[in-house]
């Protein structure tokens, strides 16, 4: 009977693991992009107003 090859099993376990880490990497990040996309559009007119000091505002004004 031939012995089992725990290192080339040990080997293909890694690289499912690895592979599977990657994608949810990737679906991390994809997901991630189209939430900021759809955030940028809204968020800078509320962040610009909201960085000001009281002070900076009402003197522009």
């Amino acid at each position: 009977m031939a012995k089992p090859n725990y290192q080339f099993e040990k080997r293909q376990r890694d690289l499912a693991k690895k592979s599977k880490q990657e994608e949810k990497r990737r679906q991390k990040l994809a997901g991630k992009a189209s939430e900021d996309s759809g955030a940028d559009v809204a968020s800078p007119p509320a962040e610009a107003a909201s960085a000001m000091p009281s002070g900076a505002a009402s003197s522009e004004l």
